[in-house]
């Protein structure tokens, strides 16, 4: 009996605190893998949930509830943000839970970034043009030099 009124006690102490949640015996949402890759290579991956890394390259996400997105960014290349969807399958008795990325891996291809709009080609140099001088024939009334015979 004495049992009973013990396990009953510590029961209600535990009901009446604030800070005990059942939160505390779940577990960590399970980590996914999602690869990262981009044309050309190098580029900085940078997800919405923080993680990033340099493709081609994979890290390690707790798997989120909803879609996140990815951006790629590369010095001279536009921009580009690739969305990303989480696909999840409960699983039953069989088979565990599972959690799918979709697209995978996933993949950027940058363009390159279009000139300021003040910038110029350079110039090629131009060819000189001959002189005058060196073009034009000797004048008719010159005197010419005798030739030896």
């Amino acid at each position: 009996m004495r049992r009973v009124i013990a396990i009953a006690v510590v029961g209600a102490g535990l009901a009446g605190c604030s800070s005990f949640s059942f939160d505390s015996f779940k577990s960590a949402p399970p980590l996914v893998k999602v690869a990262l890759e981009s044309a050309p290579p190098g580029a900085e991956a940078t997800t919405s949930l923080g993680p990033g890394c340099k493709t081609p390259c994979a890290i390690d996400l707790p798997a989120p509830d909803a879609g996140f997105s990815v951006t790629f960014a590369m010095a001279r290349f536009q921009t580009v943000t690739v969305p990303v969807q989480v696909i999840r399958n409960p699983g039953d008795f069989a088979s565990p839970p599972t959690t799918i990325i979709e697209p995978s891996p996933v993949f950027a291809e940058l363009q390159p970034a279009a000139p300021p709009p003040g910038a110029r080609k350079p110039k090629r140099p131009k060819k000189p043009k001959p002189s005058k001088a060196a073009t034009a024939p000797a004048p008719a009334d010159a005197p010419t030099q005798p030739t030896a015979r």
